[in-house]
């Protein structure tokens, strides 16, 4: 089913008069759906034929993301994985081991192996490290040699495969004008997924079976829009989920977000790291590959790693998954569980490095439900929430977007350029849906900054091209 120009009609030749019957002389008032598709279907094309390029972009670099963290293993086998041992030397020996390599860092981290048969990964703030990172120290924890030294970024420890390709997918590595590209992706996405799914489920099929798979037969633009459909269909879900978890990261609408998530009371809590009276003042813990200043300085009396970790563990610390931050000055020891997939084990606790008594406790379920909710939905984003399985889907929702964009320009190449879609269709809206559509549409553009800039350029090139086609009706027009 298409939406015809109504500047552009297919032929100039008046229909015959049909006599209209006595009881149908006042003209029936269209419905609401009616008078709304043509409207969203011109906004479906338009919207979806300007902003592909930015998701095609943002999907084929995602697929690459998503299987960046099964490369990362093979590619630095050498660096996280070593034989197993008998014996595990204690982790203050392996944090001095990793500073006798690297004498110029300062230790801030430690990564104990979460596995056997994998390497420590002690983490140092050092000059020559790129901007964002800290250089990680791998450790065999039986033997005590080095098996290298790479940057690590981020919770997760991005090396720099997957550091490369993440900042492809966030900025193009172009810094911050690039994360207007993903920004604007992922603005664009649910509505176009919303779009998508009500004119899908809106159009007239003969077969049930024709929603959910996609139809056979000799290649044709119904085919195709068959396969662009249903596929966006299974793909729906995964997709608003990537696009909202997109933006809570984003420049600007991540602020508008974040500032809406604190007014309905679902910060994320912190944890309370100051150490004894009198040492300092407060610092705020840090998570896994926190990198404080050069002047970090161990406190006078110090524990160790090996009892800090001993202490976390009895207070309840049991994943196998922690990092501990080393204090800082005014500042004790931060333990954090950070095995991100299901059940979540993300708790911490503050200890003072004297005497290793508990400072601070923070438990993941006292976090607030919409807090939870971020965190889980952002480590789903990134692929760590339910690893191998997270990361799979993650690559089948990338790999769909893409066909579906490529459908989607098959669709409009096989239609050019006889039959533009729907231009014009706003004026067949009645006033008492056009004024509420476009209050609401005004509210999400400043939620939304970039979606509402872009529609704004969406709107003016609209005007333009309407009142070229009117133009060029009237040219083409014979004079009576």
């Amino acid at each position: 089913m298409t939406i015809d120009d109504p500047a552009r009609p297919d032929s100039t030749e008046a229909p015959p008069h049909t006599p209209t019957p006595p009881s149908a002389t006042a003209p029936r008032r269209p419905g609401a759906w009616r008078a709304l598709r043509p409207l969203l279907l011109r906004l479906h094309f338009t919207a979806g034929l300007l902003t592909a390029p930015f998701l095609l972009v943002a999907a084929l670099s995602g697929l690459l993301y998503a299987l960046s963290f099964q490369a990362e293993k093979v590619v630095y086998a050498h660096e996280l994985e070593v034989p197993v041992g008998d014996a595990v030397l204690p982790l203050e020996r392996q944090v001095g081991i990793a500073r006798e390599a690297n004498p110029d860092g300062t230790v801030t981290a430690v990564w104990p192996a979460a596995e056997p048969g994998a390497t420590t990964r002690v983490l140092m703030a050092d000059p020559d490290a790129p901007e964002g990172t800290s250089l990680a120290v791998f450790v065999d924890p039986y033997t005590g040699d080095v098996r290298g030294q790479l940057p690590s970024y981020g919770s997760s420890g991005a090396l720099p495969l997957r550091t490369w390709i993440d900042g492809l997918h966030r900025d193009l590595h172009l810094g911050e004008p690039g994360r207007i590209y993903s920004e604007l992706a992922a603005s664009w996405l649910w509505v176009l997924v919303l779009g998508g799914l009500v004119l899908w489920f809106a159009r007239r099929r003969t077969k049930r079976r024709a929603l959910l798979l996609p139809e056979g037969g000799p290649k044709s633009r119904r085919r195709t829009l068959s396969w662009h459909g249903s596929v966006g269909l299974w793909a729906a879900l995964g997709l608003l989920l990537l696009s909202a978890t997109g933006l809570t990261w984003s420049r600007y609408a991540g602020e508008n977000i974040g500032t809406l998530q604190d007014a309905l009371g679902g910060a994320t809590p912190t944890l309370s790291a100051g150490a004894a009276p009198g040492a300092g003042s407060e610092h705020a813990g840090h998570g896994p590959g926190h990198q404080p200043g050069a002047d970090a300085a161990p406190a006078t009396a110090d524990i160790g790693v090996d009892r800090a970790v001993a202490a976390a563990r009895a207070a309840g610390l049991d994943s196998a998954s922690i990092a501990v931050t080393l204090p800082a000055e005014g500042s004790g020891y931060v333990v954090k569980e950070t095995d991100k997939q299901f059940p979540v084990e993300l708790d911490s606790v503050a200890l003072d490095p004297a005497d290793g008594t508990v400072l601070d406790r923070l438990r993941f379920s006292d976090y607030p439900l919409l807090a939870q909710l971020t965190r889980i939905g952002i480590d789903a984003h990134t692929g760590v929430f339910l690893g191998l399985f997270n990361q799979l889907a993650l690559a089948a929702l990338a790999l769909a977007l893409a066909l579906m964009i490529l459908w989607g320009y098959r669709m409009w190449w096989l239609r050019r350029p006889r039959r533009p879609v729907g231009r014009g269709a706003w004026r067949k809206v009645p006033v008492t849906l056009l004024l509420p559509l476009a209050a609401a549409t005004v509210l999400v553009g400043w939620f939304v900054p970039l979606l509402g800039l872009s529609l704004l350029v969406l709107l003016a090139a609209e005007l333009v091209l309407t009142l070229a086609a009117r133009a060029r009706t009237k040219r083409e027009t014979p004079a009576p």
